[in-house]
């Protein structure tokens, strides 16, 4: 009997997995810190709660087969929760440089191709008593909406759901709609809007190796959004963001550095009412050009919300995305498309935003304090940056290759202090 078609990886998936190489791992990194509890974490429990738990998600007992033509979920057949829920073995975690040390270092380790794409590791304590959990999710199982699905899923206690938003699709918006000369003209447009804008300067194009750093930076969620409301056409959280990046790498590269850059910003295309177990990657992008050249936070934030307004009124997400599958369908064009959008003359650096949970979240009865999301640089691209929201939290992730860009907790800083300029500017 010929196996089921349903086990073969999507095109997006296995793309994904094909990226991965002897200095690319594949996976993100969710880092899970949490407050003080009595004693430590007790591991026995947090494995018999995850393995309970991991049946509403079919991925992860499965590991991917690559032996025949195409690649393939299968059963994991030795599987085995200690492998996948596990201790640090690293004793020195007192402070929370130490804990990014940590991170960083797993965040440079493959993942077992012969076991299910997932690990939860339990590092600390602390001095302070605090614990963490890096949770590492191969790309090719979950993008980051479906990761978060996943820790939902297994790894924070049951919690009440938040009652769901209106459902849209994505890509509809309350902006007038288009004329019928904008609708015949969306596709190319959208092609030019997002890849007509070659660059020669890029100070993140560099080669890259498997060593990896990471560092983190926090601000509340609900002053972002108290900063987007405030402005004369109202900014989204994400423009917000991006103004505050923009201005810490403004600082972080200096007066010589501070050229305008083009910023990749993945896009999900999920459905709000999608099952928790659909984990299939379904990403498009925008790009974004960030004003670093304007020293005034406040214009920086203005002229990022005009673009990404434009953007989302005209669904460029939604024909990127057909655009590109459209040209997959023959396999050289559609892998001579993927390296011109992957090229670092189309874009200088990636940063994603990703909403977490809406609420405060728990680990074995322990509050989540923190939650922050890491994503790996590649090739031509040395610096990656990733947020993630949980409860009043906006965590931001910072990666790079330290031999291609060292001191990413400068930038860490960098992107605090910008954060608290643009606070200070807008009255909040």
């Amino acid at each position: 009997m010929p196996p089921d078609k349903s086990d073969r990886l999507s095109a997006d998936d296995a793309h994904i997995l094909g990226l991965e190489s002897a200095a690319i791992t594949g996976h993100t990194l969710k880092l899970v810190v949490l407050e003080p509890g009595a004693g430590l974490l007790d591991i026995d429990a947090l494995r018999a709660s995850v393995a309970e738990r991991l049946s509403s998600q079919p991925r992860a007992t499965h590991r991917v087969d690559t032996s025949g033509t195409d690649p393939r979920w299968v059963p994991a057949t030795d599987f085995d929760i200690r492998q996948h829920v596990r201790r640090s073995t690293d004793a020195r975690c007192i402070s929370t440089t130490d804990l990014w040390r940590i991170v960083s270092a797993l965040m440079s380790e493959h993942l077992d191709r012969s076991r299910p794409l997932w690990t939860f590791d339990v590092i600390g304590p602390l001095a302070d008593g605090r614990e963490a959990i890096a949770a590492r999710i191969h790309h090719a199982m979950a993008d980051g909406i479906a990761g978060v699905r996943f820790l939902n899923s297994v790894l924070f206690d049951a919690h009440q759901a938040t009652p769901k938003r209106p459902e849209h699709r994505p890509g509809q918006h309350d902006s007038p709609p288009l004329s019928p000369l904008e609708e015949v003209w969306r596709m190319p447009a959208a092609l030019v809007r997002e890849l007509g804008h070659p660059a020669d300067y890029s100070p993140f194009d560099r080669p890259v190796t498997i060593a990896r750093e990471l560092a983190f930076a926090v601000a509340p969620l609900s002053e972002f959004k108290a900063i987007g409301v405030s402005r004369p056409n109202a900014a989204t959280v994400n423009d917000v963001l991006l103004a505050v990046i923009a201005g810490g790498l403004r600082r972080w590269l200096g007066e010589a550095g501070a050229r305008n850059l083009r910023a990749q910003i993945p896009v999900s295309l999920h459905h709000r009412d999608e099952a928790a177990a659909d984990l299939a990657n379904r990403d498009s992008f925008l790009n974004v050009d960030l004003p670093l050249a304007e020293a005034d936070p406040l214009r920086r934030l203005d002229a990022i919300s005009a673009q990404t307004r434009e953007r989302k009124r005209l669904d460029d997400a939604d024909e990127m995305y057909d655009l590109f599958h459209a040209l997959g369908c023959v396999k050289s064009i559609g892998a001579a498309a993927q390296r011109l959008a992957g090229s670092a003359h189309e874009f200088s650096l990636s940063i994603s935003n990703v909403p977490g949970p809406p609420n405060p979240v728990q680990v074995s009865g322990r509050r989540v304090r923190h939650l922050f999301s890491s994503s790996e640089p590649a090739a031509h691209h040395a610096l990656r940056i990733s947020a993630i929201s949980c409860a009043d939290d906006m965590g931001i992730g910072l990666c790079t290759d330290p031999t291609a860009l060292p001191d990413i907790a400068a930038l860490a800083e960098c992107v605090e202090t910008s954060y608290a300029e643009l606070r200070g500017a807008a009255g909040i």
